[in-house]
This record gives C-alpha cells, structure tokens and sequence, in this order.
C-alpha cells in the first residue's frame, strides 16, 4: 500500500515501515506469544452507542494480530468510575485503557495491580519507537506502567471571527497585548456592524475545579512566564500560581472582564456550550486548541454550506516582552495498561505485549484511526477522505472513534493517514496549523514535575486544586483581591500544599 508519509512533530521518521512482528525471531517470545489466544479489553466509546460485536473493523484486526479479541465497552462519560468497579471486580481484562493519572489509578499502580512496563518496552519493534519525552510525561514517577496514546505536541491555538477582524481593519494577535486590543475592539468598535453594543471578544467557559488542565487561564499564565503547572528556580520546584507572572496573567484576564472584554457569564458558562457565543455572533475569540477550531468551522459550515469560513487562527502569543512561551501538551492521552490479576506471567505479559506492539504497525494504525479503506475512506493525494455517501460509511465513520480508544500510535513515524481537508482553503489552513505547531515546539514550556506523583497529591490532590480554582474565579471576578489571591496561596499550604512541594522537590532530587 502507497501512500504519503506524514511525520511526527515528536519524532524523527523511520527510514522503512517496521515488520509485523510478534516480537521479532526470538524463539523464547514466539513460544510467549503462543500463551495467549484471546485479548480482553476494556476501553471507552465515544459515540451514543458502542461498535457491534461483530463488524469489520474487528474482523481485520483479529486478522492482523492472530488473536480473538474482545472488549468490553464502558461509556467515555462513566469510564473512570467504570473502570475502578472492573478493577475491584472478578473478572478483569488483559488490557485496560487508562484515561489519566487519576488518585484511583495511582492507589492501584503503586499497589502492584498493574505490570511496571519499563524494562520491557525496548525489546519490541514499535514500542521501542516511543519518545523518552512522553514516556517520561505518562510514567508514575519514572515507572511506566502503560502504553501511551500519542496526541500531538502542541495544540494551543488562538481562533478568530474573521469577517470581524476584516470589519475592523485588524490582524491576528502575535502578543497578548495584541490579543487585549483585539477583544477591546470586538467590545467597542461594532464589529458586526449593526450599530448595537452587543459584542465582546474573548469567550472564556466555566472550568472544572481542577487547575494545570490547559483552560484559557493555564494557558495566559505560561504565555506570561510562569511556567507550566510547576517551574524550576536554582533546582528547586515551584507550582506556577505560586509565581508573580501568574497573578499578572490573572490581573490581564480581570481588567478585560472589568471592561466588559469577555463574556460576562464566563464563571457558568459551561464546556459544551463554548462555541455557541461564537456562532451566534456574541463573541469573537477562543483560546483553547486546533481541534476547536476545525469543529467551529464545520459547524458554521453545515449552517451555511455556501459561506465564507469565518475561522482564522494563529498558535501561541509572545508576551508583553516578545518572548514567546508556548503551553505544549504532555504529548499523551491516557494510556493502555496490563493488570497482573489476569496477566499472571511473563510469559503471558510478552504475549499481550506483542499484540499490543502489532497494534502500532502500518495496517493497524491505519485501522484504528481511519477506518476501513474503501468503506468509510478512500486515499486521496496520500490522506484519508471521507466517503459520505451511504450508511455504512457512516456507521463505520462512527466506530472508529470508539476504536481509536484503542490506538497508540507510538512509532516515531506516524503511519495512519491525516485526515484530507474537504477543500483547497481547508488544505491550506491544515498545512498553517502543521506550520505553526511545529515552529511554537521550539518554545515549548514542558511541566517539570510531569511525571511526580506524591502521596499528598493522591489523597488531596482535589482538595487542594479546588482551593486555587475557585481563588483564581474570585479574583478575576473582583470579589477578591492581591491579598486574598495571597492569603488563598497560604491556605493551600496550610491544608496540605506544602507537603506536596516538598515531597515534588525529593521526587525531582531523587
């Protein structure tokens, strides 16, 4: 099968696609391999429903690997509570996708119930492949005790009403500064110009209480140089709101909600309904990811098919100095791991291992992110396009999403194919988006204490990013102050804080 290879912004590309392989010729692994004849799975579905039990994605990749394969599907929306009733249950699967480094999966890990993959990775074909950086980010500690799924290394985008920046005679924002002028302007000037004051310009929603999670305030906070959740000062560890550029970016973000700059029910405005200011012509920027944008603009595309595309973006923003802080992400998204309740050996381990890395070759990779070819995707110009003409497409369209869950894509060469822009304007905003996460990688301010996972934090870990969340509300709403934003940082300290920065600093000494 030919096609165009598209690379990594992790990693260098493989001069040769890697052989299928249980794991290699090695007569031991081989005879491993044989221990285990079936992989049960436990993983999420994105869709209203799961995939049917027998369908043809299923078919090929039971093809593939040599194996039966079942998995047992668990609503995206209960996973986590899904997934600790499986664990405290009789019957367990060989394979579990981990969606993060949640408390409950920390007891767990650290407790022996799922097999420490570090030693092991390196003896197969396309684990082998996986970035040390990522591996770092998704392990507990410096253990790794699963497969990560690869996501993109940057994805920090700032989008754009465009037909309101042309209105107003306006570029995009390479600053912060630039992006406060922007919203003033969006606030101020009429920009839909239908002479009412009924617009703004930045649209912030409410955020779960948790803090570090790349909301519009993580990320204003690493544009202004405080870091990324933590940040190193003569070899030790701080958290980044411990940091004066953070209650900058906070004061930024509070006199542009003062001033009416930003949507006013930004504390309840919540996730599902971010993009509705946006379409509805009420606001005129988000800042969140690349992804976002494109859903934006299909959206406004399905209501009017004929119309222009009124989304521009640009990545990350320079400062007020012209230094330029990008917010990478941590490169992963969950991971998949092996619980030693029903992987009993190490025998059994290389096994599920070299089923796990068969999941990373060419035809797989393909499988679980495009689909079936000829079905739901044709190759066009080397991407995958759509086929939208039937039924079948459709439904297969919608189980790749469930079986993507699955999918790890940790060859330093990506082999699945990128998704082929419907049209040439669509083409050339993709190949800008390739452009600009590729150059704000240079910039990329990563988390130091990524892979630190305390004992403070397992056990109040909630508790304590609650107390920042509703102190950086409060403070960008006015109901507090500098020194109630202080006297909030003392509070975290007091109830356990402390304790978890020291014990983050011997984990980083150590």
């Amino acid at each position: 099968m030919q096609k165009k290879k598209i690379f990594s912004v992790f990693g260098v590309a493989m001069a040769a696609t890697t052989i299928l392989a249980a794991c290699g010729n090695n007569e031991e692994e081989e005879t491993a391999s044989a221990t285990v004849d079936t992989i049960t799975i436990m993983a999420p579905f994105i869709e209203t429903d799961p995939p049917e039990e027998d369908n043809k994605i299923i078919e090929k990749l039971e093809e593939l690997t040599g194996k039966q394969i079942e998995i047992t599907w668990a609503p995206n929306t209960s996973y986590e509570d899904k997934m600790n009733i499986t664990l405290a249950s009789d019957n367990i699967p060989k394979v579990m996708v981990i969606q993060g480094k949640s408390g409950g999966f920390i007891k767990s890990a650290e407790n022996g119930a799922f097999w420490d993959l570090t030693d092991y990775l390196k003896d197969y074909p396309n684990l082998s492949q996986a970035n040390p950086d990522v591996l770092r980010n998704s392990s507990v500690n410096g253990k790794i005790y699963g497969i990560y799924r690869s996501r993109d290394g940057m994805r920090t985008a700032v989008m754009i009403r465009k037909d309101w920046l042309e209105n107003l005679g306006l570029e995009l924002p390479e600053t912060v500064d630039d992006l406060y002028a922007i919203s003033q302007a969006f606030t101020e000037n009429d920009p839909d110009g239908n002479g009412q004051a009924d617009t703004y310009g930045l649209i912030v929603p409410q955020w779960p209480a948790s803090i570090n999670t790349n909301s519009p305030y993580d990320t204003l906070a690493t544009w202004f140089g405080a870091g990324n959740a933590w940040i190193e000062k003569d070899g030790e560890l701080e958290p980044s709101f411990m940091q004066p550029e953070y209650l900058e970016s906070m004061q930024f973000m509070k006199n542009m909600v003062e001033n009416g700059y930003v949507n006013k029910e930004f504390a309840t405005l919540t996730a599902d309904k971010w993009d509705e200011p946006f379409l509805n012509g009420k606001g005129g920027i988000i800042v969140d990811t690349y992804s976002r944008a494109d859903s934006i603009s299909n959206k406004l595309r399905q209501a009017n098919p004929e119309g222009e595309d009124l989304v521009v973006f640009t990545g990350n923003l320079e400062d007020a100095e012209g230094e330029l802080n990008a917010l990478p992400t941590d490169g992963y998204s969950g991971f998949l791991a092996i619980p030693k309740t029903s992987v009993k050996t190490e025998d059994e381990l290389k096994a599920v291992l070299s089923f796990l890395d068969q999941l990373n070759d060419e035809e797989a990779q393909i499988l679980l992110t495009n689909g079936l070819e000829g079905v739901n995707f044709n190759v066009v110009d080397g991407m995958a396009q759509a086929i939208k003409e039937d039924a079948e497409a459709e439904k297969y369209a919608n189980y790749v999403k469930s079986y993507s869950q699955i999918g790890m894509n940790v060859t330093e060469e990506i082999m699945f194919y990128r998704a082929k822009p419907e049209t040439d304007e669509m083409t050339q905003k993709f190949e800008k988006r390739l452009s600009l996460m590729s150059a704000d990688l240079e910039t990329a301010v990563y988390n130091p204490a990524s892979s630190y996972i305390t004992d403070t934090y397992v056990t109040k870990g909630a508790q304590l990013d609650q107390i920042i969340s509703d102190a950086r509300v409060k403070y960008v709403a006015g109901q507090i102050d500098d020194q109630g934003w202080a006297d909030s940082i003392e509070l975290w300290k007091n109830q356990g804080g402390q304790e978890l920065i020291d014990e983050t600093n011997e984990l980083h000494k150590n």
